[in-house]
């Protein structure tokens, strides 16, 4: 394993038949686009996923389709800590555990109400691992059902568990990347994978020494984010870095209104089988917003010319 190398891990969407259920097929194309633009691994099962809004079923028959297709080729992580007790998340956690993955990450408001201190969260992530036995788990701070950023401490204490393999942050703030990514170094473990879910941060927290990406902005242009993580620490290309990196925090509260309709409209502007119909976001698109989406759309066309990326559609 190249420890030293940088990946970009894109966290997946659910493509909807006419009839709003799960179309696999799609996935399928969208998986194969994915893997010709350089991706290192999936997030499946996800907030993009729309995994608040399928049923179990088809959250374990989702990732199971992604790992059979992906056929190890690169790893898979899925979202595990769904249930209403810690025991149910941690059934749950086995059961996608059984579809192949490589690890199930756990979301961090899942172990603590809004109102509860850290200590209460600490000791759920306690009962989890004794309940989940040696499967390897992740943390991520997702912003539903509300986003509960772990301060460096909780960090350090629950990488002390030696437990967690994975990391996906969303504190958004450089001095708190930097604290965790610090104290990652001093465990000396070279396997952890940290990862920034927030592009604006790429080249930054890629310098700092996070493993990769894994933003919502690869549903849109990936070659461009794996393209980030290949070159953000080339000392010869830092010019090409920063003024990419400029125009990615350009565009990046854009390509958030109305996601993920508006990954989906852009996947199809690019070629891919992909319905605008999602579970999450019931409004269409509006002219204005598929008027912003376009320009973005011309724009990747010219990053992709000015720094020699290849598009893969």
């Amino acid at each position: 394993m190249n420890t030293r190398e940088k990946k970009f891990v894109p966290v997946m969407i659910t493509p909807f038949n006419l009839k709003a259920k799960v179309d696999l097929d799609a996935l399928s194309r969208l998986i194969d686009f994915y893997l010709a633009a350089g991706v290192k691994g999936f997030f499946a099962n996800c907030l993009s996923s729309e995994m608040f809004s399928i049923s179990e079923d088809e959250r374990l028959e989702i990732t199971k389709h992604i790992v059979d297709y992906v056929k190890g080729k690169v790893p898979v992580v899925a979202t595990g800590s769904f249930g209403l007790t810690i025991e149910d998340k941690a059934e749950f956690t086995k059961k996608i555990t059984d579809t192949g993955i490589d690890a199930a990450i756990m979301i961090t408001g899942h172990f603590a109400n809004v109102e509860d201190d850290d200590e209460v969260l600490l000791r759920n992530f306690e009962k989890i691992f004794r309940l989940t036995d040696n499967i390897p788990l992740g943390m991520y701070e997702c912003p539903a059902p509300y986003k509960r950023i772990l301060s460096a401490n909780v960090f350090r204490q629950i990488l002390n568990s030696d437990r967690m393999v994975y990391h996906k942050d969303t504190s958004i703030k450089h001095e708190l990347i930097k604290e965790k990514l610090e104290i990652l170094k001093e465990t000396g473990n070279n396997t952890f994978e940290f990862y920034d879910a927030h592009s604006p941060n790429a080249m930054y927290s890629l310098q700092m020494g996070a493993k990769g990406m894994s933003s919502i902005s690869g549903n849109f242009y990936p070659e461009i984010l794996v393209w980030m993580c290949e070159n953000a620490n080339n000392p010869d290309k830092q010019e090409e870095v920063k003024w990419l990196q400029s125009e990615i925090t350009r565009v990046d509260p854009l390509i958030h209104q109305a996601y993920p309709m508006s990954a989906k409209y852009f996947l199809q502007k690019r070629g891919l089988p992909i319905r605008t119909i999602s579970r999450t976001f019931a409004l269409e698109l509006t002219p204005d917003q598929k008027k912003t989406l376009d320009g973005i759309y011309a724009d990747f066309h010219g990053w992709c010319d000015r720094l020699g990326i290849t598009r893969v559609l």
